[in-house]
């Protein structure tokens, strides 16, 4: 018993807590090397000496995703706790002066799809600034900003927008049409179309080409949330104009040769008031780095 007490016990490594937390978050060991930006077999060799350190087994893998065992439960708690100490140290003494509040607007796609990811890895890096972010319709947050009622936010624009505040274009995207995979809404004449109001650079991209085309169609479901356009697509009731990496894997796209005419692009703009400060730059870098991968991965799809 005294030789056991007198062996200091092994330190983990908040690398390899990083790669795990990673694992255990995204179900997959290649996801997660996207995330730490290592090769899948150098996750693989993490999380082999990490279980060899603790002497069990971390995760139960099968050949299509990983679950974690009661052990991995365990330490997946202990792993985020240790993480958000560490870069709660380090935030103090690289950015001692990173306190305050940014009021950041979004549009409901990137409330969805994007910021939860943007705002968890910000938290961690910066814990001292609150973002308190407010969803809605690109028209409404152009007047909040002007307003002075945030500090800046993500819209959807054409292609030819200009404005006397300042942006700059963070995506440059494909406008899609969309339908339920194995769908036959787009069969029906007219074809039912599921659309946010008329402030929507979506739809208003969507309305003219259906127009030039001579399409014949009827918006069957008029929403300005996007989780009531997804259902109305998903329930092959009506098909949709979306973002192109909006589009999950139980979505098809649809096009010409479905009878839906090409829409061509659209941008994703980050706007700021005329109140710059550290703190927003901050959030502004961490909105464009999530939507460099974005838009690579948009590149490979």
């Amino acid at each position: 018993m005294v030789g056991l007490l007198q062996t200091p016990l092994p330190v983990l490594d908040n690398d390899i807590l990083r790669t795990f937390v990673a694992i255990a978050e995204s179900g997959s060991f290649s996801a997660a090397a996207e995330v730490v930006f290592r090769t899948p077999s150098a996750v693989s060799m993490q999380i082999k000496r990490l279980e060899e350190q603790l002497g069990v087994s971390l995760f139960v893998r099968d050949a299509r995703s990983v679950v974690l065992t009661d052990s991995g439960e365990t330490l997946l708690a202990y792993a985020r706790r240790m993480l958000a100490l560490s870069n709660e140290a380090m935030s103090r003494f690289r950015h001692p002066e990173m306190h305050g509040v940014v009021r950041l607007g979004a549009t409901d796609d990137v409330g969805e799809r994007i910021l939860p990811t943007v705002l968890k890895q910000f938290s961690a890096a910066f814990p001292g600034v609150m973002v308190d972010v407010t969803v809605d319709r690109s028209r409404s947050l152009e007047k909040r900003l002007r307003a002075q009622k945030l500090d800046l936010t993500i819209l959807n624009a054409p292609s030819d927008f200009s404005d006397e505040f300042p942006s700059e274009r963070i995506l440059h995207e494909k406008l899609v049409w969309v339908g339920a995979r194995g769908g036959t809404a787009y069969l029906k004449d007219p074809v039912p179309v599921s659309m946010w109001e008329s402030t929507c650079a979506w739809r208003n991209e969507a309305v003219a080409r259906l127009s030039a085309a001579g399409k014949r169609y009827r918006v069957a479901y008029l929403s300005a949330t996007t989780l009531v356009q997804r259902a109305a697509v998903l329930a092959d009731l009506a098909v949709a104009p979306m973002g192109a990496y909006y589009v999950t894997d139980d979505m098809e796209v649809l096009g010409e040769s479905q009878g839906l005419p090409d829409l061509g692009y659209y941008d994703v703009r980050l706007m700021f008031s005329t109140q710059g400060g550290e703190l927003i730059d901050a959030v502004a870098d961490a909105i464009r780095n999530s939507y460099r991968s974005v838009e690579v991965h948009s590149r490979v799809a």
